[in-house]
């Protein structure tokens, strides 16, 4: 029975990588939890021994040798102690060896439960621990589940421990986009916590970011760097990158060949559009270039605050602003500079 249970350690550790001296402390608990069960007199006077080398496992009782035996589950009389040492007297401890076979039937379960949860709780940080290293990353998930009361989608995410689940909220869903039971979509990690509680979504600027880091090698290696990201999810991303190499164009390395790397990430992002535009250390040629693609004229530098005038052509003032303000609002999200377009003509 004992070489059973060490066999049964060990292919935990290979198949669920659980450590083994995490189970036999489990294992240890549980015995305990048992003894509660049948016997809370002696809880705190409890032994248990595990030898791995011998593969035994023995459960003690502490008890202590009396005249006038008072607490029976912690005490003996001189003729019972003789029983397991002839040299026993008073005053002395004696180790009862404790017969785990004749645990009740509620003791039993309450062991088995105590070693279940371990092996849950185990799996659970293994998972949690996998999963903490992906924060702020990209993962690829496949939809299992969507509940249409709420619009959240349910995804399984492949983990060396096992196929995690992890929710999407309706409000981190791309407006617009249609998702169908199986197909599978890249997410960005927002946040990891405890349980593991795995927080994603598809709207975070992040998921911008890594998936160019993905598709764009010069990103990868640092030669080209993205400097600000400014996005409304599902319809417009507007992107300013620079580069380290003067012989490598930014905006060209992103858009790639024929527009295959850029055109990966729109069809991922279901078709969203993106502007990519060149940053610059200048604040105005920055502002100018970031409200393409309608033309600028001049930008004019507030004194105090980060703010400017910019002037456009009268036929450029609707693309400049765009629909809804759309353009002009994500040029001052990613210039982190507050906005104001006049045509030439009002200038």
């Amino acid at each position: 029975m004992n070489e059973e249970f060490f066999l049964a350690i060990e292919q935990l550790e290979k198949e669920k990588g659980i450590p083994r001296d995490y189970m036999i402390d489990r294992i240890r608990q549980a015995l305990l939890a048992a003894l509660r069960k049948d016997n809370p007199q002696a809880e705190e006077h409890v032994v248990v021994n595990v030898d791995e080398e011998a593969k035994t496992v023995d459960m003690y009782i502490q008890k202590s040798v009396v005249e006038d035996v008072e607490i029976p589950a912690i005490q003996l009389s001189v003729s019972e102690a003789r029983k397991y040492n002839k040299k026993a007297d008073v005053g002395d401890v004696i180790n009862v060896p404790v017969d785990t076979k004749k645990f009740g039937r509620i003791a039993a379960q309450a062991a088995k439960q105590v070693v279940i949860q371990g092996i849950r709780e185990a799996e659970r940080s293994k998972v949690y621990d996998e999963l903490t290293s992906k924060a702020h990353e990209v993962l690829t998930g496949v939809v299992s589940l969507i509940d249409e009361r709420t619009g959240a989608v349910t995804l399984k995410i492949n983990s060396s421990a096992e196929y995690s689940e992890a929710t999407l909220p309706a409000t981190e869903c791309i407006p617009g986009e249609v998702l169908t039971v199986g197909k599978h979509i890249k997410v960005y990690v927002v946040d990891v916590r405890r349980g593991p509680q795995v927080f994603i979504s598809r709207t975070h600027p992040g998921l911008i970011k890594r998936l160019f880091e993905l598709e764009v090698p010069e990103i990868f290696d640092g030669t080209v760097e993205i400097r600000s990201i400014a996005r409304e999810a599902g319809s417009r991303t507007k992107m300013a990158v620079s580069s380290s190499d003067p012989e490598v164009e930014p905006i060209g390395a992103c858009v790639g060949p024929k527009g295959g790397r850029v055109g990966a990430i729109v069809n991922e992002l279901g078709g969203e559009k993106i502007d990519i535009i060149k940053w610059s250390e200048d604040p105005a040629a920055y502002i100018a270039a970031a409200l393409a693609p309608a033309d600028v004229l001049s930008v004019t530098l507030a004194d105090e605050g980060k703010s400017c005038t910019v002037v456009v052509p009268d036929s450029q003032l609707s693309l400049a602003i765009g629909k809804e303000g759309q353009n002009v609002r994500l040029a001052a999200k990613l210039t982190g500079y507050k906005i104001d377009i006049r045509p030439e003509s009002r200038a």
